[in-house]
C-alpha cells in the first residue's frame, strides 16, 4: 500500500513538473511572437513616416 502511495504522489508530482514546462514553453513562445510582432510595427511606422517626408520634399522643391 505504501509502494502504491509513494508510486502515484511521484507520478504527480512528475506530471505538475511537465505542465509547468509546457506552461513556461507556451508563455516564451507568445512572448517572441509578440516581440517580432512589436518590431514590425514600428519598422512599417517608420517607413510609413520616412515616405511621408518623401514627398513632403518633393512638394517642397516643386513649391519653392
Amino acid at each position: 500500500m505504501d509502494h502504491t502511495i509513494s508510486n502515484l504522489t511521484l507520478t504527480s508530482v512528475n506530471i505538475q513538473a511537465a505542465k509547468g514546462r509546457i506552461e513556461d514553453s507556451d508563455f516564451a513562445t507568445e512572448s517572441t511572437v509578440l516581440a517580432r510582432q512589436m518590431i514590425l510595427q514600428q519598422a512599417f511606422t517608420a517607413m510609413l513616416a520616412q515616405a511621408n517626408a518623401s514627398k513632403q520634399n518633393v512638394l517642397s522643391l516643386l513649391q519653392g
